[in-house]
């Protein structure tokens, strides 16, 4: 095949375009170093954990803080995320909020019963958005708030999502006791994680309040990574619609992997 100046133009588009896909691909990886780093790293240190030449590693850490994706500090020149990691994180999580609305309106008409959303943050299960059930009596969390990972429904679903990795740093050494029927052994607690995988379906038996109790799913897209949702009922209600409600919260999952593409 005869060289052309198009053929050779093309080849190295190409080898460009390899190059920056390179770039990119080394970039996110000093990000999720250093997001596993909250204290922060110096150069050095990114530079001994990714295996990167020196130079590099200055020049994917200088055009990550240009852009405000990293942010350097303190007297050894420590880097840490920066200002528009969170920033992007809260409209990726606001897409979510709007994405999820008609499915978590949709479990609620159909269990008549309270639906929430919510995502693992700062070893807490943080919830984010709430569909209230039309009922006088029901189950209410305001959105923002944070429970203990081990004793609520959503919490438990996205510890049993989490990597065996990640597993024990998100898991407290001590488990506090909300209520005299809150798991406090870390032992029982995994073995209820490795039921939780089994099944796809965590419970909350007044584990972190009295008269309230709940069930919850993981939900993992590669739209917005995992998050939970939960039914929450007062326990009157709850006790022989345990199954129900769990088939319920399952379907909506499935739709919801299905609709927006599974991790």
């Amino acid at each position: 095949m005869p060289v052309t100046e198009e053929s050779v133009g093309q080849e190295t588009k190409r080898e460009t375009t390899s190059g920056g896909i390179q770039v990119i691909a080394r970039a996110a990886e000093v990000l999720r170093l250093l997001q596993a780093a909250p204290s922060g790293l110096t150069q050095a240190e990114v530079v001994e954990r990714i295996g990167l030449a020196k130079s590099t590693v200055h020049r994917i850490l200088g055009a990550l803080e240009a852009e405000g994706l990293v942010t350097v500090a303190g007297t050894r020149g420590r880097y840490r995320l920066g200002p528009e990691i969170p920033r992007m994180a809260a409209s990726v999580r606001s897409a979510m909020i709007v994405d999820l609305r008609p499915y978590l309106e949709d479990l609620s008409r159909q269990l008549e019963e309270t639906v929430d959303l919510s995502v693992l943050e700062d070893h807490q299960v943080v919830f984010v958005d709430q569909v209230i059930a039309d009922r006088r009596l029901r189950a209410v969390s305001a959105v923002g708030a944070g429970f203990p990972l081990h004793c609520c429904a959503p919490g438990k679903a996205l510890l049993a999502a989490l990597p065996t990795t990640e597993l024990d740093d998100a898991v407290p050494n001590r488990l506090t006791a909300e209520t005299p029927h809150t798991l406090t052994a870390r032992l029982a607690l995994h073995r209820e994680l490795d039921g939780i995988r089994r099944t796809g379906v965590a419970f909350d038996r007044e584990e972190h309040t009295v008269g309230i109790s709940a069930a919850g799913v993981a939900i993992r897209t590669a739209a917005w990574g995992t998050a939970a949702i939960s039914v929450p009922t007062p326990t009157q209600r709850f006790t022989g619609c345990e199954q129900a409600i769990a088939d319920a919260l399952l379907q909506a999952k499935d739709r919801i992997e299905t609709d927006f593409g599974p991790v």
